[in-house]
């Protein structure tokens, strides 16, 4: 044989064995053999900073459980003409197949794509993602979300969000519900027609139960491609791990059914970092998550939690029939609220000093709950608990008549009116009182000392809130009933709201437009820092910040039982760096 012929079968040798092994490849891999590796729940980007940003995908072999090797890069194009980082990783059972990268080096107020691959280059979806603007930013654009309950709904709004022309994503809380698929629980009735089911059909208690209750979520095409089109930054709630949670339990938690507190919040508290694009500051204490992001000169978010590092248990959270107003104003009368915690007094000092170091215009506060003080006139409340106690028809017509009530006693100058009028309006002999007391409501004291301290300051203070499921624009008061600041409050994606306890009218009487219709602030509502309310729709909010105004939209969608849906603005509210508030 002639050396030729030697070179030349020696390469036909190795060139069939290299595409052997990529036909290989790519047959088994159709085929679901395992062979290559598959993406299932899409990627995600988050915690962005001005140099950095995380990145997140799932990639596991088909059929098989072994790890697998992953490259991934990062590039100014969306073809990858110009990879400016890459790197290798190992996807495993450890985290679920989860992975996530921090990605250092990049430039501030820039758009990047990125990507995972395989040894087979079995390919991720594209993501998009941005870095933190510099300082001298003109206006910065973000969607905020809150409370998104898989089984009662498309997530429409997530949909909507990708479209609006948003940068970035704020999540606060309630991405996921620990709720089984029994029809009877919270937001399951129409969960079968729908095909929303949630799994697994329990509550979700062990570390593979939240997993498989995260991947459940990320299954659905409008929160993978809003995760894929923008950078989230996202703190937990409750529903992360149990309904109306606390540091030592939960309302949603038996011991005697579901095992230890500890041991679910630490599952908990795990999946969620496997699974949202979350920089964990502390790996040592995967429940220390506030954190805070600077969006160049305009505002810094500081995001906190209020749910699990440091709140003491709910004064409504141990059956009394008066749903624990008692147990408040007790221990506002004695002072004992005053060690009555949201959050631990080390996250209090890290928001408060933060905020003092902060040069940006605007302080913003992302936060799980409402912070504004939303208190009813007492006479409304008692008779609203005398209707939930008896149901009557007469006692259902007591409820709106004190309502009724109420609004004309305000509505009338202080001169024209009867003695029952002026005792109704009177907030000493007819109290308002919270209705709310898993809010900041039910914690005081320590809401009143972080907003003497930034009213001290001197800071512009929007705070950001979820929980509520209902849209809210409220003034951030102290007990004096100082302003400090406003609240946007959204809507939310799917979780049903006051519509479902057959409360969706209630609006126009809690932010006073039954007595002026279409004026929105006029104080003439049921609650007093109260100026826009909507109390039927889902949806989102959208904003838009400069130096000299922070802008909310409350977008809304029409319906969450169809997959197709139109998105409208209800409200657009303006808070000037004056102070002065534009509603359109």
């Amino acid at each position: 044989m002639t050396q030729h012929n030697s070179n030349r079968r020696e390469f036909i040798i190795r060139s069939s064995s290299v595409l052997a092994v990529a036909a290989a490849g790519t047959t088994l891999a159709g085929c679901g053999g395992g062979a290559a590796a598959e993406y299932k729940y899409g990627v995600a980007s988050g915690d962005p900073l001005a140099d950095r940003v995380i990145i997140w995908t799932h990639a596991k072999m088909i059929s098989f459980k072994e790890a697998v090797d992953l490259t991934w890069q990062v590039s100014t194009s969306s073809k990858f003409e110009r990879i400016v980082a890459h790197g290798k990783i190992k996807s495993s059972l450890d985290t679920g197949y989860t992975n996530k990268v921090d990605v250092t080096g990049l430039k501030a107020g820039t758009t990047y794509y990125y990507r995972f691959f395989d040894q087979f280059k079995s390919t991720s979806p594209v993501g998009t993602t941005r870095t933190l603007p510099e300082a001298n930013v003109a206006s910065v654009k973000f969607a905020v979300f809150s409370c998104t309950l898989y089984s009662a709904g498309y997530f429409n709004a997530y949909d909507a969000a990708a479209k609006s022309g948003a940068q970035y994503a704020v999540h606060l809380g309630d991405y996921i519900y620990e709720y089984g698929s029994d029809p009877a629980k919270f937001g399951n009735s129409n969960a079968v027609a729908l095909d929303r089911v949630t799994a697994p059909a329990n509550d979700i208690t062990s570390l593979e139960d939240y997993r498989t209750r995260y991947a459940l979520y990320r299954t659905d095409p409008a929160l993978q491609a809003l995760h894929a089109a923008m950078p989230w930054i996202t703190v937990w709630d409750d529903h992360e791990f149990a309904n109306n949670a606390w540091m030592d339990s939960a309302e949603n938690h038996d011991t005697a059914t579901q095992g230890n507190w500890a041991t679910r919040k630490g599952f908990a508290a795990r999946a969620y970092h496997e699974w949202m694009p979350i920089r964990t500051p502390d790996a040592l204490n995967l429940f220390k998550i506030y954190r805070r992001f600077d969006f160049g000169n305009i505002f810094t978010l500081h995001m906190v939690d209020t749910r699990i590092e440091g709140r003491d248990r709910q004064y409504d959270s141990y059956g009394d029939a008066d749903g624990g107003i008692t147990r408040y104003a007790t221990a506002l009368t004695t002072g004992t609220d005053a060690t009555h915690r949201m959050m631990s007094t080390t996250q209090q000092n890290w928001l408060t000093s933060g905020m003092a170091a902060s040069t940006a215009t605007w302080q913003i506060m992302g936060n799980q709950d409402i912070m504004a003080r939303m208190w009813f006139p007492g006479s409304v409340l008692q008779a609203q608990a005398t209707a939930t106690v008896s149901p009557t028809p007469a006692n259902q017509q007591a409820v709106l008549q004190s309502i009724s009530d109420f609004l004309t006693a305000k509505a009338t100058p202080a001169g024209y009116r009867t003695q029952t009028q002026a005792y109704l309006v009177d907030a000493s002999t007819n109290p308002r009182l919270p209705y709310n007391l898993d809010a900041w409501d039910g914690y005081p004291l320590q809401r009143e000392a972080i907003l003497q301290t930034i009213k001290a300051q001197g800071k512009k203070l929007i705070t950001l809130s979820g929980d509520s499921h209902n849209a809210w624009f409220t003034h951030v008061t102290t007990l004096a009933g100082d302003k400090v600041g406003f609240e946007f409050a959204g809507a939310s994606v799917t979780s049903p709201g006051f519509e479902s306890a057959g409360l969706g009218g209630l609006a126009s009487a809690l932010d006073g437009t039954a007595i002026a219709p279409g004026v929105q602030g006029t104080g003439l509502g049921l609650v007093d820092d109260l100026n826009y309310a909507d109390t039927m729709r889902r949806g989102y909010l959208l904003m838009t910040a400069t130096t000299a105004a922070v802008t909310g939209e409350f977008v809304f969608v029409d319906t969450i039982q169809s997959k197709t849906y139109v998105a409208a603005t209800g409200k657009t509210v303006t808070v000037n760096a004056t102070g002065t508030v534009s509603y359109a």
